[in-house]
């Protein structure tokens, strides 16, 4: 390995060029800040330059304090260093070999922020008009139809900027159920004991009617979202959408697994977004991990089930059914569940494909236990849920029958 003082030398404005990713880092929405880039500077002068890798990881070691924040960092780091040729140039100088470039991948999440941030600035002199969105109140009309469209994962900074600001403005139906209990009302049922209180006022002489019935709540609404790697850049902007909906309705809980269930209730009740979703990523340990669907839904079952599902509850299950232990029990535990609620909305992102077809074991197992089958990748998408939970859509989702039997 070559030293740091060399490296300087040799790679002539190397350093330079740490500040410029750093500013392509602050563009894509990783908060850098000057102390960083010092920090990172040093960093690499201090470990010298032996191999990609470790120079990945130094960065990595400075710039990323979010999980979050790990795969834009990554998308980042690979076009920008790959794209200009500056690392391998690096390497060649210090290096006796220089490590073979890796393969091209294909586009993933963070590309698309990553790839923005790095040519900002590059056509200044065209200047795109941006449209204002304009959002009513079920998020279902709006003056710009492709951010409606667009997928989550191929958002820009600024579009998912916009997104946010949407999903903050959105208010949900009141989607009413009644219950046992009586109140008092201008009709209904004849009301015996009212009326003959209300006779008592006037000396018994006059009985007028007095009528109740069945007063109407706000049913529990329970999320449980998947935070796994392949579902972080949706679960984020649903967290998004259920912390506005807990500002303004009571009786909402939030779950996220990953490898393990955690409660984050009390983080969405935070006022700002920006805080709670913060609080979030604090209080999960297993944020873009692995998967286990069926573990997770059985420790819901059995700690959490009967505190929050109770009258007529609405579970909304927002994961892409990918179960990574293969367990048996996986069916047992959709079925507990679904007897346990009113209503189980199951939200995949995979459903924006057309093909889409359910081969996967833990979505042809599970999709025998669920109410409604939509897809969660689009703020088009999320309009249509709210929809869904309004007290006159029931119907507006996907029946999952049809995919079992195209099964």
């Amino acid at each position: 390995m070559i030293g740091g003082s060399e490296a300087a030398e040799t790679g002539g404005r190397f350093a330079d060029n740490i500040v410029y990713f750093a500013r392509t880092l602050r563009h894509a929405g990783i908060p850098v800040g000057p102390a960083a880039v010092i920090d990172a500077v040093r960093a690499v002068e201090a470990a010298g330059i032996g191999s990609r890798e470790d120079f990945y990881w130094t960065l990595h070691a400075v710039f990323v304090n979010k999980r979050e924040h790990m795969l834009v960092f990554r998308e980042a780091f690979e076009l920008y260093w790959q794209s200009r040729g500056l690392l391998e140039k690096m390497l060649a100088m210090l290096s006796p070999v220089a490590p073979a470039r890796p393969q091209a991948e294909k586009p993933k999440a963070g590309q698309t922020r990553a790839n923005q941030a790095m040519n900002r600035g590059a056509d200044t002199a065209q200047e795109i008009e941006r449209p204002e969105l304009e959002i009513d109140a079920r998020l279902t009309i709006s003056s710009r139809e492709v951010l409606q469209e667009k997928d989550f994962a191929q958002m820009t900074v600024e579009e998912i900027a916009e997104a946010k600001q949407a999903l903050r403005e959105l208010r949900l139906p009141a989607d009413r159920i009644e219950t046992r209990r009586l109140v008092s009302a201008n009709r209904g049922r004849f009301d015996p004991r009212r009326a003959m209180r209300a006779s008592l006022k006037v000396g018994g002489d006059i009985i007028l009617p007095r009528f109740r019935t069945r007063a109407e709540v706000l049913p529990p609404l329970v999320a449980l979202c998947d935070i796994s790697g392949s579902m972080s850049q949706y679960s984020r902007m649903m967290l998004h959408f259920l912390h506005a909906v807990t500002e303004h309705r009571r009786r909402v809980h939030t779950f996220v697994f990953g490898t393990r269930l955690t409660n984050v209730t009390r983080q969405l009740r935070m006022k700002d977004p920006d805080e709670a979703l913060a609080g979030c990523s604090d209080q999960v340990v297993d944020w873009s991990g692995g998967t286990r669907i069926a573990s997770t839904l059985h420790t819901f079952n059995r700690d959490w089930s009967r505190r929050v599902l109770g009258q007529g509850a609405t579970v909304l299950l927002i994961t892409d059914g990918l179960e990574r232990d293969g367990d048996v029990d996986l069916a047992h535990e959709m079925d507990r569940l679904h007897r346990s609620c009113r209503k189980l909305i199951w939200l995949n992102p995979l459903l924006r494909f057309d093909g889409f077809e359910a081969r996967a074991f833990g979505i042809r197992t599970m999709l025998p236990h669920v109410d409604i089958f939509k897809s969660i990748h689009s703020l088009a998408a999320i309009g249509d849920l709210v929809k869904v939970l309004s007290a006159d859509g029931s119907g507006a989702g996907s029946d999952p029958r049809r995919y079992i039997d195209a099964a």
